[in-house]
């Protein structure tokens, strides 16, 4: 409580996440207009399903702080949060979106992950509310369910724009099998198409398979056509292994640089492989998550997890759907309009993606990653 009513006052005095660097025009504020004037009127609800108990319980708090800082900040009264613990499951994301749209939610934030927007989703289309959720399966996405995580998809798609301003003209992909490589793959393929690019290379393997026999097989499937941006769709241990190999292989720097996904940027151990420097990562805009964090540690007194701040943008852009103390009117998303989120600008599309403005970073061996290409909104200028 004390957290809270500290909050209160922090969204008043805050300072103002500072707006990303793309392309394409200034993003629209989350609100317009000033506070509604009090009253004892019914409230319009939003949703939050939140793994509040279960196997990620301990994501669940961080990330209902997020949500109502979103709401605070936003300064809209006459709305509600409706916090439902998914206790991290199917059945639990189904009990809890049934007991929210029961408590008359016609927006659900969350849930977590891809099986829990599967169970939660059915019953929000079919009461006609659009689902937020925090989950990166694009497969989720669509048909009134917008998926607000950090898509492979996405990641691809940034890493193509850097390469392909750099003169690169095939780009390749190795990664083992699975869900994550296979998105990794297919949106690699489609980028490269609709850019003019040559096809690129893709190789996958078994998780278990020689990472220099994996090498061995990118060597072979480029043939005389260089690569000149390899995507690993790998992580930790696997990724330095893979890369070692590959360099040893005779990929590598000058001709081939390196890339991974945006999670490499949290694991410092990846920049101490001599192949990996320099490799390029995808990422948000530093000046708005830095602010976002001290805004959060200054309300809670911790930094937050980086869920954290799909947590807050998919609530932010929900808030922005509902009409205060109007609990029955439809839920109507900004769909199209470039917002401000926790970790820079976004948008929500029509077919349920959602797209961020993300800039490009390098491992650095002994510190954190530089970012050596600024923030981008995809459909922008350039991009």
């Amino acid at each position: 409580m004390a957290a809270l009513l500290a909050l209160v006052g922090l969204a008043a005095c805050a300072p103002q996440v500072p707006r990303a660097q793309f392309y394409g025009g200034p993003a629209a504020p989350l609100f317009a207009g000033g506070p509604q004037a009090p009253t004892q009127a019914p409230v319009a609800r939003v949703a939050v399903l939140l793994p509040m108990s279960g196997p990620q319980a301990a994501l669940g708090p961080a990330m209902l702080n997020a949500a109502t800082m979103a709401l605070f900040e936003s300064g809209a009264r006459g709305v509600e949060l409706v916090p439902r613990d998914t206790t991290g499951s199917s059945g639990g994301a189904s009990e809890a979106v049934r007991s929210a749209l029961a408590e008359g939610a016609r927006v659900v934030v969350g849930p977590l992950t891809g099986s829990e927007t599967t169970a939660a989703a059915g019953q929000a289309r079919a009461a006609g509310v659009p689902v937020i959720a925090f989950t990166n399966d694009v497969e989720q996405a669509g048909n009134g369910v917008w998926a607000a995580g950090l898509t492979p998809s996405q990641q691809v798609r940034r890493l193509l724009v850097s390469a392909q301003a750099a003169g690169v003209r095939r780009m390749g992909l190795a990664g083992p099998d699975g869900p994550f490589t296979r998105q990794l793959a297919n949106a690699l393929r489609n980028a490269s198409r609709e850019a003019g690019m040559s096809p690129p290379v893709i190789v996958t393997y078994p998780g278990a398979a020689s990472r220099p026999q994996a090498a061995g097989q990118v060597v072979a499937q480029a043939g005389t056509e260089a690569i000149g941006l390899l995507i690993l769709g790998e992580s930790g241990a696997q990724a330095r292994e893979m890369a070692a190999a590959l360099a040893a292989a005779g990929v590598g720097a000058p001709a081939t640089r390196l890339g991974g996904p945006a999670l490499w940027a949290g694991d410092a151990s990846l920049a101490s492989e001599p192949a990996l420097a320099g490799a390029l990562v995808p990422g948000p805009d530093p000046g708005a998550r830095a602010a976002f964090e001290a805004r959060y540690e200054a309300a809670f007194g911790s930094r937050p997890p980086r869920l954290a701040a799909t947590a807050y943008d998919a609530t932010s852009a929900a808030l922005r759907s509902v009409r205060p103390f109007d609990p029955t009117t439809p839920a109507a998303l900004p769909v199209g309009e470039p917002l401000q989120g926790a970790e820079g600008a976004f948008r929500l599309l029509p077919n349920g993606q959602v797209q961020r403005a993300l800039a490009v970073y390098a491992l650095t061996p002994g510190a954190e990653p530089q970012m050596v290409e600024p923030p981008l909104m995809p459909g922008a200028a350039g991009s």
